[in-house]
């Protein structure tokens, strides 16, 4: 077999594909491990525990003075002296003696020993401190190690993977840097950074080292596949993507290091140390996640330029990301035609200097003057489709009506009793989650055991229960999904919510939150003897937390009793009117209930303030699968019966009253592919 590989070069390249069978993790199956072996990790689906903001800030720092401990104040950490290293000691700015390898999250009361490597709670550091607890300073807060397994596999790879420059053959390597755009990249730098190339595999290995660089802690691979005219890159990290905690470049950072530019790819900060010298890092889940572990390794920088991607989803996470790290001491480099991603700047020959001049300062007051938003408004209008937001792929006359999802925004969804309001919105919100929104389910009618159960069976289209033989393989890839859920259930004060949606959106970089149902957080209010004004209150604070955070928010309302024979619209949804004033989206679940046959199905938008677009298209449930994107042969077996009864298909007209537009026919000529099984992921 060969790939054609075309796309932004001046020659084509025939490459061929040869070799062995490529097994788990789309490595070679010399490099497998084995046969696939079934193993149970402590958080399969990470949960978020109450409380999860146990302290604060100055709820620290009062604590470390009540005992005497000298601290320091920095950007998103303290530092204090470790109770798990016997350190030489050094001197504060007090002249006493004490060793700050301790950071402690100002947010969340974390702390990660940076000599030992000792991580864990708030609650752990005031143990042992204390002394309170057999294991405290025993290991117990130890980072945990890879596994053995992992450990493995990660050891195997890396003494197969070469070096590029040492390849036997000069066409192979001069393929392997057209591959990856690394044709201006020198072999200093690849050495420099320890980059090896794994030739069965045809891709480049990056090593994740401990801080000191001298332990191997995990490998990321990235693959290169032709697609179209140009190379579509896959990465696989081992350990998997939420064990995986890399900073690339991290060894190569020195004391004395005040400034570093932060990538979204390890490609790019090849390229911006090359060719401007700065210390450059490059975060591990790109622009999807920035994880807290990974803060007290910036601490010592004053300041920190994110230069993430080319596209207003890398502007967006960039704007996010200084947030966490403390907006003061940021620069963003604004995506454009001039200021492409690091690399590729570098190909096209263009100064990276120069264009890290131009980064714009993250931090400004409460008001802006036009010229400071010109070229964002300019950055909008250049890209329409993606300032319109992600896209769906199971619902494609909801982008054609809503245009996409975008962060910020509230979104109010409500449909009658029994209609399949939460099935409905599992899959809206899993079609998100599998292209890398990262979500946060808020369910509190339906227990998260049946929530997951009915959103695994979405995501691999079928019932696994007739196949429990692939249950491990679907549950892996779901598994690796960026969704989390909050363990409430009932009655849930407001409050309570709002800190744990804050808590989710800095420790998981949550971008949508879903909240099932308005209803059972109406009865902890203070306002409770006036549920409308209980109601406007809680969406007033949904509403204040989606603009403050950037983070979308779809909210579930259940709608005031109406006859059956009546469609349900705006003014419907059960409180007063400020609901559907508040939301920027509004969602009906239209369920038709029809005297001469079965219930019909529909999803009216009856508000889109993005642009104001709104209609209604049809919905058909499978139940099979429970889903309401259309299965792959519905289409054709609905035109049998067509055929086989001689009715001609006419469409509605949309001019006429109830009639369904004639646009909503596209949801049924869209016919969803069921997922099937990546042989590349591992089976565990």
């Amino acid at each position: 077999m060969w790939i054609l590989l075309r796309g932004g070069y001046p020659f084509r390249i025939l490459l061929p594909l040869r070799g062995e069978w490529m097994g788990r993790r789309g490595l070679p199956r010399s490099l497998a491990p084995g046969p696939p072996r079934r193993r149970y990790r402590k958080e399969a689906l990470p949960a978020l525990e109450v409380p999860v903001l146990p302290v604060t800030a100055t709820e620290i720092r009062q604590y470390l003075r009540a005992r005497g401990i000298p601290f320091q104040d920095g950007h998103s950490c303290l530092r204090a002296p470790s109770p798990f290293v016997k350190a030489l000691p050094l001197k504060d700015q007090n002249g006493a003696t004490a060793s700050f390898s301790l950071f402690i999250d100002k947010t969340t009361g974390r702390f990660l020993c940076m000599t030992s490597l000792a991580e864990g709670s708030w609650e752990d550091f005031q143990a042992s401190v204390e002394g309170r607890g057999d294991g405290a300073r025993e290991g117990v807060l130890l980072s945990e190690a890879p596994e053995v397994e992992d450990s493995e596999e990660v050891r195997r790879i890396w003494d197969r993977a070469v070096p590029l420059w040492e390849l036997p053959e000069p066409e192979e390597a001069q393929l392997a840097r057209v591959m990856f755009g690394l044709t201006r990249v020198t072999d200093d730098t690849l050495r420099r950074f320890n980059v090896r190339y794994l030739r069965p595999a045809r891709s480049l290995v990056f090593p994740w080292l401990s801080p000191g660089g001298l332990g191997l802690r995990g490998l990321k691979i990235l693959g290169a596949e032709g697609q179209g005219d140009g190379v579509h890159y896959k990465e696989t990290t081992i350990p998997r993507p939420g064990v995986y905690r890399n900073l690339f470049g991290l060894p190569l950072i020195s004391r004395r290091d005040v400034e570093v530019v932060l990538t979204s790819r390890e490609l790019d900060s090849l390229a911006l140390n090359q060719s401007t010298g700065l210390p450059t890092l490059a975060l591990p889940r790109g622009t999807a996640c920035l994880p807290p572990a990974l803060l007290p390794y910036l601490e010592q920088f004053r300041r920190i330029v994110l230069w993430l991607g080319d596209d207003l989803r890398s502007w967006e996470a960039a704007k996010l990301f200084a947030r966490k790290l403390n907006p003061k001491r940021c620069s963003l480099v604004r995506p454009g035609d001039r200021q492409p991603r690091p690399l590729e700047a570098l190909n096209r020959g263009l100064s990276l200097s120069r264009i890290l001049r131009t980064a714009l300062p993250a931090w400004h007051k409460s008001i802006v003057s036009f010229r400071q938003l010109r070229e964002e408004v300019l950055g909008e209008l250049s890209n329409v489709e993606q300032a319109a937001g992600i896209r769906w792929n199971r619902f494609p006359d909801l982008n054609r009506l809503l245009k996409g999802h975008r962060k910020g925004e509230l979104t109010v969804f409500t449909g009658p009793t029994g209609s399949g309001k939460t099935t409905f919105i599992s899959e809206y919100a899993l079609d998100l989650c599998t292209q890398g929104v990262n979500t946060l389910w808020g369910s509190f009618e339906i227990s998260n055991v049946r929530l997951a159960r009915v959103m695994l069976t979405q995501f691999a289209v079928g019932r696994l229960e007739e196949q429990l033989d692939k249950y491990d393989e679907w549950a892996d890839r779901f598994e690796d999904l960026p969704l989390y859920f909050m363990t409430f259930h009932g009655q849930q004060s407001i409050r309570t919510v709002i800190d744990t949606m804050q808590h989710a959106v800095y420790v998981y970089d949550i971008c949508h939150v879903v909240i099932d149902n308005l209803q059972f957080m109406m009865g902890h209010e203070p306002l409770s003897t006036d549920r409308i004004a209980a109601q406007d209150y809680i969406v007033g604070a949904f509403r204040k937390f989606a603009t403050d955070n950037s983070c979308h928010v779809t909210l579930v309302i259940h709608p005031r009793k109406e006859d059956d024979d009546k469609e349900l619209q705006t003014a419907s949804i059960f409180g007063s009117a400020k609901a559907s004033q508040e939301a920027d989206n509004v969602l009906i679940l239209q369920d038709r209930k029809l005297v001469t046959g079965p219930g019909k199905r529909y999803l009216q938008v009856s508000k889109n303030r993005f642009d104001g677009d709104v209609g209604v298209f049809p919905l058909e449930f499978n139940k099979s699968s429970l889903t309401f994107s259309i299965p792959p042969k519905s289409k054709a077996r609905l035109k049998k019966v067509k055929d086989d009864n001689g009715l001609a298909t006419k469409k509605p007209s949309s001019g006429k009253k109830g009639a369904v537009p004639q646009n909503s026919e596209t949801c049924l000529d869209q016919a969803h592919q069921p997922c099937q099984p990546d042989p590349s992921r591992p089976s565990r």
